[in-house]
């Protein structure tokens, strides 16, 4: 019986195989993209409702919705260009900023963008905010938090589908999804999730340079971002995200490569 059960799930697995854009990865998709859309679209509005969402008015979302634009019309560009063009009917683009002193922003799947106003000093400007957006944007195109998700309910909810999960489990369900688009905390998923983050630097320095932003400012900006955690940041192998030095590095040497994959698509 449990060869049985290891089988289907194997074939499940095999069988929903996609591949990530830029890097050729080839990865796990169980779930429909418009579920999670719909899913995240549900959440985003949650969250509007319940915190302070500054008003079209600030300049702060000024500049972080024309950067965004400008990112998501570079995406497009790209799908386009890669034969993928189905999947932008997964996109709704919403670019906004929420009043929070924490270095965070995500990008939930249809492109739902939240960034905080803690972040925005250590940005220093619009190089920054490209870099962070280019970032985030590519989390979402990559499906990274579908493959969370997916791996999420094969081991923790024993391969139930989204759905019947919800309607069965909808607690446990919904932190497996806000634990998918942010920081996983299982040591299991560390290794996992370092890769995607890898992963959304190299994809979204393409983008940003894509959409007339200098890459260089990536290094600065994880830079900065550096500096500002003042040594507090735990050993790479206990950390979601690549170490400060790892992740630079990894930058510096893909710069290059960003460019001549970018260059393709003046």
């Amino acid at each position: 019986m449990r060869k049985g059960f290891v089988l289907l799930i194997l074939g499940a697995l095999l069988s929903q195989c996609a591949t990530v854009p830029i890097t050729g990865r080839k990865q796990v998709k169980l779930l429909p993209s418009s579920e999670l859309s719909s899913m995240a679209l549900a959440e985003y509005d949650s969250f509007k409702k319940n915190e302070k969402i500054l008003p079209d008015s600030d300049q702060r979302v000024k500049t972080v919705r024309e950067i965004g634009n400008n990112i998501a019309i570079a995406v497009e560009k790209f799908m386009v260009g890669n034969h993928m063009k189905n999947r932008l009917e997964e996109f709704d683009w919403e670019f906004n900023v929420a009043e929070q002193d924490v270095l965070n922003a995500w990008c939930m799947p249809g492109g739902k963008v939240m960034f905080y106003t803690g972040i925005l000093p250590v940005c220093d400007g619009v190089g920054g905010i490209a870099t962070i957006m280019g970032h985030e944007i590519a989390h979402a195109v990559a499906r990274h938090g579908n493959e969370r998700m997916s791996q999420g309910l094969l081991v923790q909810m024993g391969g139930m589908g989204l759905a019947a999960a919800m309607e069965q489990k909808p607690e446990a369900t919904e932190a497996l999804f806000m634990t998918a688009y942010g920081a996983g905390s299982q040591l299991g998923m560390l290794k996992y999730s370092r890769d995607h983050e890898s992963e959304a630097d190299k994809m979204g320095l393409v983008f940003m340079i894509m959409a007339g932003y200098d890459a260089e400012e990536a290094v600065d900006f994880w830079s900065r971002m550096a500096a500002n955690k003042g040594g507090a940041a735990p050993p790479e192998f206990l950390s979601t995200h690549p170490s400060d030095a790892t992740r630079i590095k990894e930058i510096k040497e893909f710069i290059p490569k960003a460019k001549e994959i970018a260059a393709k698509y003046k």
